[in-house]
């Protein structure tokens, strides 16, 4: 056994020593700001509340059809950048208090938008990502009857208490207004077309007039 141990610890420090007049090469290692990988960028970034791929998980499932056919690039990157006041999503460019540089946002815009595919069309066409109008909220409260008190109550306040006050102070109209567009599949919730009749422009845009005015006095100050 002593001579088999004493056999093997000349092999060992050959392993561990480089030749004479060679060197190891070292890892060559890359700063945070230089990766450029989308997966990558993607992982660290966005997909503990998008979900792998943009499916969706705590947030709008940024890579599915029916986001992608409301958000342009401009959009997306505007979203990335400065991020959403009074919601979980933060700015991320170095310019507003992020991390990540301008070529990086614009590596994540590109991977998002390929998520848009021509083999998987929209076959009605959506309502426009931002509201044009000022909502009308009596009629909203009707809309919000018709096609949404199933699952959030007569009131919106059922089991997804989505008129909750408090959940309203968390989040901006526009948010409102996204996910009534693109939904939230993960949750069970579908986009503007899964319904009976497919929701308009103006039945979204005043269903959420309707939804704001749950909103506390203090909460509705901050969200503008």
């Amino acid at each position: 056994m002593r001579h088999g141990l004493f056999a093997i610890l000349p092999m060992l420090s050959m392993l561990s020593c480089s030749a004479p007049g060679q060197h190891v090469a070292e890892q060559a290692v890359i700063r945070p700001s230089e990766v450029t990988d989308f997966g990558l960028l993607y992982a660290q970034n966005c997909s503990g509340c998008h979900g792998p791929d943009g499916q969706g998980a705590l947030a709008v499932a940024i890579g599915r059809p029916a986001y992608l056919a409301i958000a342009d690039d401009l959009t997306i990157r505007r979203v990335i950048e400065e991020g959403r006041a009074g919601t979980a999503m933060s700015a991320f460019s170095q310019g507003a208090g992020g991390f990540l540089t301008d070529a990086q946002i614009d590596v994540l815009v590109r991977g998002i938008r390929a998520w848009s595919r021509p083999g998987n069309p929209i076959d009605s066409r959506p309502p426009a990502y931002a509201a044009s109008l000022t909502g009308d909220a009596a009629r909203g409260q009707h809309v919000f009857a018709e096609y949404c008190s199933s699952c959030h109550g007569a009131d919106g306040s059922g089991a997804r208490a989505i008129a909750d006050a408090s959940y309203l102070a968390l989040v901006t109209n526009q948010h409102l207004r996204t996910v009534t567009i693109a939904g939230m599949p993960n949750l069970g919730m579908p986009d503007w077309r899964g319904y009976p009749t497919p929701l308009s422009d103006a039945d979204v845009t005043d269903v959420v007039a309707w939804l704001a005015m749950h909103r506390t006095p203090l909460s509705a100050s901050l969200n503008h």
